[in-house]
């Protein structure tokens, strides 16, 4: 079984290593072009879909995940900053507010599985941080490659007052879903999934 993750994110890596897998990480060659008039968990589903398919041309006969993150607030979807100024604007509009997450997995199963199509949604409330928190935290360098310009197991924690639903997905990956997937499909996961999400040991999961 060879298994791959369609992904050059570092913390997608770190969630799926916990699985005890062996996998591959293999960027995939898809350009994300957002839409206003899509729905989010359309579009988010839709870009996962695209990686996975991406990756899979290239590697038949393997099970390729693919994922995306995108976050809505004010019906408005909000992915990856566009610079440090659009950081500095995303972070402000989301102080002292909720907002959500929407974090999908596609995958595709060269092995004759019928493969996996998901959207995790996830809530989390903003502490109303000042101007000077901002400017703090974006000097840290955490911002741009995370959607909503925050790294929710990085130092943005800080930032959050609360989270209610999968923290895994709102970091970047939800994992049990996967890991039931693979079992279904008899391939045997050393992890269990659910003491890990009831003890809470990854990065600063107890926190919430």
């Amino acid at each position: 079984m060879r298994l791959i993750l369609a992904s050059t994110s570092t913390r997608r890596r770190e969630i799926l290593a916990l699985l005890g897998l062996p996998f591959e990480m293999i960027a995939p060659g898809f350009d994300e072009l957002a839409s206003s008039d899509r729905p989010v968990e359309e579009e988010v589903l839709e870009f996962a879909l695209g990686k996975a398919e991406a990756v899979a041309r290239g590697n038949p006969k393997s099970i390729v995940i693919g994922s995306d993150t995108m976050i809505l607030i004010n019906a408005t979807k909000i992915g990856k900053p566009n610079g440090m100024a659009d950081a500095k604007q995303i972070l402000r509009s989301l102080s002292g507010k909720t907002h959500r997450i929407f974090t999908s997995v596609a995958i595709l199963d060269g092995l004759g599985g019928p493969g996996l199509r998901i959207v995790e949604e996830v809530s989390v409330k903003m502490r109303d941080y000042s101007e000077k928190e901002i400017e703090d935290y974006l000097s840290c360098d955490e911002s741009l490659d995370k959607a909503g310009a925050y790294s929710i197991q990085g130092r943005g924690r800080a930032l959050i007052e609360s989270i209610d639903g999968d923290y895994l997905a709102a970091v970047g990956l939800p994992l049990k879903p996967i890991a039931d997937y693979l079992k279904s499909r008899g391939i045997p996961v050393p992890l269990n999934v659910e003491k890990l999400c009831s003890d809470k040991s990854l990065l600063n999961w107890r926190r919430f």
